[in-house]
């Protein structure tokens, strides 16, 4: 397990920045990304998030910023000045704190050490890139713009200029098997600077990949060699000191995502930008907060109405339990009951917890904390719906 230190009351505050466009769109994608001809009007979207940040911070004023997360889409499509001006914008609206941490996503397929550089200078402090695999038969499978000798010059460039960064990769591939994945895993782990992001594939509703998987064109692993493929990653990243502190994501202590732990702990975070989604505490509770989806009718809604939101809505006592175990139990580290108390007004169902403790699929740490067990993490989903029940 990942020496992390949950917090006993404030998980924290983050920001959120979507830039929704890509060079191409992957067949796995199911992520709000756009593929446009044209060139991106980036002065006028700057312009735009700089509203919506003034918008969202009067809502959230006494907050002090601990993280800054730009996700996409491919953010290291943007110019520097773009980055530099939206960081800017969040500085003047909030307080900053000195220890923030300041990511932005980016593919290898765009990554330049100028533009980087001018990231870095322009507060960027760490850095995630997507390269997804490291071989180029699956690389084009996966519908990558980039090759692995790309990957590799990207990561080696990050890791030059940055203090901090991770990169992912997606295993349970069509034909992939376990002595492979291993192989993989193994370059991967020489490769890996402090965090290594583990997903496996799964086919999203409205994904090309849906679409070939229904016309017989693609298959994933058996469900046993996707078991297998989990074991074999537990094992391997926990024998090199990067354990998983959240279900598919792997660090060395200390390196964990902060911006991550924010959602997973619960805090609170407002989404700036197209399809951006936020959850901020007022005098009334707990609200859940998205925005126009589409970039130029996100934008226009900005620059007539003064925010992009399209859905603002209050969440009732039963469904902040149920997001909060939702996010809260991904986590190795686990839940506090206490708080599942003081957020719902009722404790755990005893009989529940007893009856999965009892089938080797929940824990109490010594702590007190509740948490999933190894043996729990492949039937997640099935352990936080029965607790949520």
């Amino acid at each position: 397990m990942a020496s992390i230190h949950p917090p006993r009351i404030d998980p924290g505050f983050g920001v959120y920045v979507h830039w929704p466009f890509c060079l191409s769109k992957c067949p796995y994608c199911d992520f709000n990304s756009h593929v446009r001809r044209n060139p991106i009007d980036e002065e006028r979207y700057v312009e735009a998030f700089q509203v919506e940040i003034a918008h969202r911070a009067k809502l959230t004023r006494s907050r002090k910023v601990a993280s800054v997360f730009f996700g996409g889409g491919t953010p290291s499509l943007m110019k520097p000045q773009t980055v530099e001006a939206i960081l800017r914008s969040i500085a003047d609206h909030w307080a900053i704190e000195p220890n923030a941490e300041i990511t932005l996503e980016a593919n290898p397929s765009s990554v330049e050490a100028d533009r980087f550089r001018g990231y870095r200078a322009a507060g960027v402090n760490r850095v995630s890139l997507g390269v997804q695999a490291l071989n180029d038969a699956d690389l084009r499978a996966l519908g990558r713009l980039h090759n692995r000798e790309e990957a590799l010059a990207a990561l080696s460039t990050a890791v030059s200029i940055f203090d901090r960064a991770s990169f992912d990769l997606i295993y349970a591939r069509p034909g992939q098997t376990v002595d492979q994945w291993r192989r993989e895993l193994g370059e991967a782990l020489i490769l890996a600077p402090e965090h290594l992001s583990l997903y496996q594939l799964t086919i999203e509703p409205d994904t090309m990949f849906e679409r070939l998987e229904r016309a017989g064109k693609l298959s994933l692993p058996t469900v046993d060699t996707q078991r297998d493929l989990w074991e074999a990653t537990q094992d391997m990243m926990g024998k090199a000191g990067m354990p998983a502190y959240e279900i598919s994501n792997h660090a060395r202590p200390g390196a964990e995502s902060r911006h991550n732990l924010i959602y997973w702990r619960y805090g609170e975070y407002v989404g700036i930008g197209p399809g951006a989604h936020g959850r901020v505490v007022g005098p009334k509770g707990r609200r859940a907060q998205a925005t126009e989806k589409h970039p130029e009718m996100w934008l226009t809604c900005v620059e007539t109405e003064g925010h992009g939101l399209v859905e603002d809505e209050a969440l009732s006592i039963e469904e902040q339990g149920d997001e909060f175990l939702l996010m809260g139990l991904r986590l190795t580290e686990g839940i506090d009951p206490g708080r599942f108390q003081a957020l719902t007004g009722k404790s755990l169902a005893p009989s529940r917890v007893a009856d999965l403790i009892a089938h080797g699929l929940v824990e109490y740490t010594r702590e007190g904390r509740l948490r999933v067990s190894a043996e729990g993490f492949p039937v997640l989903d099935a352990v936080v719906a029965d607790l949520a029940a």
